[in-house]
């Protein structure tokens, strides 16, 4: 039995729960917009972590689970936790909310069954610098990097490098866009907040899913610089399902390990002289995105992994 958690409209999820049902795997759905109608009981008894998770009529003893795919959103962030209007969300509600979402996140950390993905792991996130040691440690070339508030080191770093991309430090997510795109004079703005800037780095994007002990490889064709926004330049996309070679498949899946990370999302550059950078590995990735586009079954490797 697995256990899926998070609001089973978006695609992620709802793709997972389809391969469950198409697999005959049997699982249990906590939606995340029905906290009201849950309750879980957690204790530690001799090292252990028991308790049992109810589900409107249904409880299940924790023991059951043999995997767990969570992805959440901030609870606070949930409809049903917002104010409507001029009516103040409901405290009682939001109170049980924040509860059950600190009692299941607990669980998930201390748990033995498999957990896609633990939220001390995906914490690594938090910081592209403190990641990126992983990256390098796993045997991946960077770009070159610049991390400053400083204009001038931007100016210098842009000359030296001529064509630099830059985004933001930590899990926000931000289009990553060239220098060239704002004008010399709005860089005064980066006083106001840290920014990495990044020499850029020619070749073709390559969006690498690990999943457990499995890799999914997808070339994206474009000529975006951020390809998730190639719509909204009126570019041309295409995602194609490719192999790796072996020793780059071994360093992603090495990274996975490193970053006790089963579910990733990898982003690398393959560069014309077929040398690998690695930009990021994201811990919640919106694999959807991909499968729905390549072909490649993702979502069914999440659940043989988890079963």
């Amino acid at each position: 039995m697995i256990l899926l958690c998070g609001i089973p409209s978006e695609p992620p999820l709802r793709l997972v729960i389809d391969a469950a049902e198409q697999s005959d795997t049997p699982y249990v759905l906590f939606n995340q917009r029905e906290t009201r109608y849950t309750n879980i009981h957690l204790e530690i008894k001799n090292g252990r972590a028991e308790g049992a998770i109810q589900i409107q009529p249904m409880e299940w003893s924790l023991h059951t689970f043999t995997g767990v795919y969570a992805r959440l959103m901030d609870y606070q962030e949930l409809p049903e936790n917002k104010p409507r209007g001029r009516t103040p969300a409901d405290s009682g509600s939001l109170e049980k909310s924040a509860f059950f979402h600190s009692a299941l996140a607990e669980w998930l950390e201390i748990t033995d069954c498999r957990v896609m993905n633990r939220n001390r792991a995906m914490s690594s996130n938090m910081s592209k610098p403190y990641q990126a040691q992983f990256i390098h440690r796993a045997g991946f070339n960077t770009p070159i990097t610049l991390i400053t508030n400083d204009y001038e080191e931007v100016k210098r770093f842009l000359r030296r490098h001529r064509q630099v991309i830059y985004k933001s430090v930590s899990s926000i997510r931000s289009i990553v866009k060239t220098l060239s795109d704002i004008k010399l004079n709005e860089l005064n703005k980066v006083r106001h907040l840290p920014t990495q800037f990044q020499a850029f780095v020619p070749g073709t994007n390559v969006r690498v899913h690990v999943v457990g002990d499995k890799v999914f490889a997808t070339e994206i064709v474009t000529d975006a610089i951020d390809y998730r926004y190639a719509n909204e330049e009126s570019l041309d996309i295409e995602m194609v399902p490719m192999n790796l070679p072996s020793e780059i498949t071994a360093r992603c899946l090495n990274l996975s390990r490193m970053l006790n990370l089963p579910l990733c999302g990898i982003d690398l550059k393959r560069t014309p002289a077929n040398d690998y950078y690695c930009f990021e590995v994201n811990p919640s990735p919106a694999y959807s995105y991909y499968q729905e586009n390549s072909g490649q079954d993702i979502a069914t490797g999440i659940i043989e992994y988890l079963r």
